[in-house]
């Protein structure tokens, strides 16, 4: 239990300050609860010793009326310590986490971590700063509550002090047990959030395949199943947890009616006075009413833990290095070398001794079969992964020697998968180079072919578009992905054929966008409709993770091999 809260101490990071201030105004605001208590006895006593005057009514009368005053104040203090910095605490490590996210490799986003990302995000985090943070401050005022109550005990007799640790103890061997059902239960319920997280995830985007193909059955049923085993998890928690609460309450009765049972033995036997059994009578529920509250606190403080065990596990998940400190240099013939490289997701190799070398101001084609490495290869030269063996240059400097900040102020791409985010089209467009003038923005809009279906829009270029681009069309979002690229204006472009699955009337318009986005820059093209790079300088065939033919057009289609047979396929 304890190293439970110091975990969730532990992550307060500067706000531990306010955390252990709350638990002082905690503690005071419980003090402030139970003085009312204090009063009432103070004066049945007076009444039962017939020292009762008009003034002690009234100072007992003001007292009360201060402790009430207290409480409250002391309270708004404690939720405004303590709930408010839970909140903060929370704002810092989603924004921590979203600074670890953009450095982890793209491997880390293809192998089901989605779920597991929007689970933390969305269910953990959210958890914890809602039902852990703002009760931590009152969970440390329990424990010093209780301990104040034992010793109580101990100076109205050693008897009450020794039964009343006992009944502490019978408390904490109750509580270990619940501590331990509980966690193991909050485990599993955590693993089964993510995985109807995933199962939510993978039903909505599969949406369209799934009424196409008339799988919406099928598919609701796994889904409904998923649900269902999430219920039935929390039911099984529920049913586990039950007998150790009924039992927690057992040990909350049975000790009370004891400490009632001894305070009585002692007041016949002429130890207690009329007005120490009357205290008790006042106190007696209240004796081990922390305790009981501390270990009720139970399933939230271990979901809590299970959910601290889960965000640790992405925030473990291996960065992709950024070490170098060198900044590429302005200019360079061979702008791209792959010399010998090689690279597998896993313990399998995807690129085999791969090599090539791209002359500034030349474009290189990448042609082969679905799955052959030519998206690897494109990709290892931003590093959305680091390589496994050899060297990629630019520029006669290895990528993991230059800093990412300064590799990727040289690289722009574009691919046919566009993803634009839930704001105006003017800042889709910026998001390219924040610095960028108005002027600049409209100016790349105008190149990229798109100027004019932005001007038809509700608001111009201050039109809202939906998530992901949904308002817009495929080939619109493509040219505003184009757009973003001219703003950018890198020496450097990564081009996987954007026109390759878009309509007619928009392959001109994207021709001619990507005409004026290519002009004097080192291009490395994923070419899928080999007519449109006849020209490049360089085209090579890529089949599993291998070079397999290289050369121009020409020259490949002389050799009358892969390349050629892919010419006549698509020809036909």
């Amino acid at each position: 239990m304890f190293k439970i809260l110091q975990r969730i101490i532990g992550i307060t990071g500067r706000f531990k300050a306010r955390i252990r201030a709350s638990y002082i105004t905690s503690f005071v605001k419980g003090v402030m609860m139970k003085a009312p208590l204090i009063l009432c006895f103070l004066a049945i006593s007076s009444f039962m010793q017939n020292t009762m005057t008009k003034e002690k009514c009234l100072y007992y009368g003001l007292a009360l009326v201060v402790c009430v005053a207290l409480q409250a104040v002391f309270e708004h203090i404690t939720n405004v310590l303590m709930s408010a910095a839970g909140y903060m605490v929370f704002a810092d490590m989603r924004l921590n986490l979203g600074d670890h996210l953009r450095k982890l490799p793209m491997g880390y986003f293809t192998e089901g971590n989605i779920g597991k990302i929007s689970s933390v995000l969305s269910t953990d985090m959210v958890f914890i700063e809602e039902n852990c943070m703002g009760v931590l401050s009152e969970l440390v005022a329990f424990m010093i509550s209780q301990g104040l109550m034992v010793v109580m005990m101990f100076v109205m007799d050693y008897r009450m002090g020794l039964m009343s640790l006992a009944i502490v103890g019978a408390f904490l061997i109750v509580g270990n047990y619940m501590l331990r059902t509980s966690m193991k239960h909050s485990v599993v319920k955590q693993e089964v959030a993510e995985d109807l997280t995933n199962e939510v995830i993978d039903f909505a985007e599969g949406m369209g395949i799934i009424k196409t193909y008339n799988l919406l059955g099928e598919k609701s049923k796994k889904l409904t199943e998923e649900f269902k085993t999430s219920c039935d998890k929390a039911i099984g928690f529920e049913k586990a947890y039950s007998p150790c609460v009924r039992t927690l309450y057992l040990t909350f009765g049975i000790g009370s009616s004891i400490m009632l049972a001894l305070s009585g033995y002692l007041y016949s036997e002429g130890i207690f006075t009329p007005e120490y059994m009357v205290g008790m009578a006042f106190f007696l529920f209240d004796l081990f009413t922390a305790i009981k509250a501390y270990y009720g606190h139970m399933p939230r403080l271990t979901v809590t833990a299970a959910s601290l065990d889960r965000i640790d596990e992405v925030f473990a998940a291996e960065e992709l290095k950024d070490l170098g400190k060198k900044e590429l240099p302005a200019t360079g013939d061979v702008e791209i070398e792959y010399d010998n490289v090689s690279f597998g997701y896993t313990q399998k190799d995807v690129l085999k001794d791969v090599s090539f070398k791209i002359k500034a101001g030349e474009m290189t084609a990448l042609v082969g079969p679905s799955g052959g490495g030519k998206s690897t290869i494109a990709s290892l030269l931003a590093r959305f992964w680091d390589i496994k063996d050899g060297h990629i240059r630019v520029r006669g400097e290895d990528i993991r020697d230059v800093s990412l900040g300064s590799l990727m102020d040289s690289i722009s791409m574009v691919f046919q998968r566009v993803y634009l985010f839930q704001d105006t089209v003017y800042n889709n467009i910026a998001i390219a180079r924040p610095d960028a003038t108005r002027e600049e923005v409209e100016e790349a809009a105008k190149k990229a072919r798109c100027y004019d279906f932005i001007m038809q829009l509700p608001d111009g270029f201050d039109t809202v578009i939906g998530e992901g681009g949904a308002s817009l069309s495929g080939g619109e979002k493509q040219r505003i992905s184009i757009a973003r690229c001219i703003l950018k204006d890198t020496p450097i472009v990564i081009l996987d054929e954007a026109t390759a699955s878009v309509d007619a009337d928009n392959e001109r318009a994207i021709q001619e966008a990507i005409s004026e986005l290519c002009k004097n820059k080192t291009l490395l093209v994923i070419a899928h409709r080999l007519k449109t790079i006849a020209d490049a300088d360089q085209i090579l065939v890529v089949s599993d993770g291998k070079i397999v033919e290289r050369g121009t057009h020409a020259e490949l289609m002389d050799k009358n091999g892969t390349y050629a047979h892919m010419v006549s396929l698509q020809a036909s």
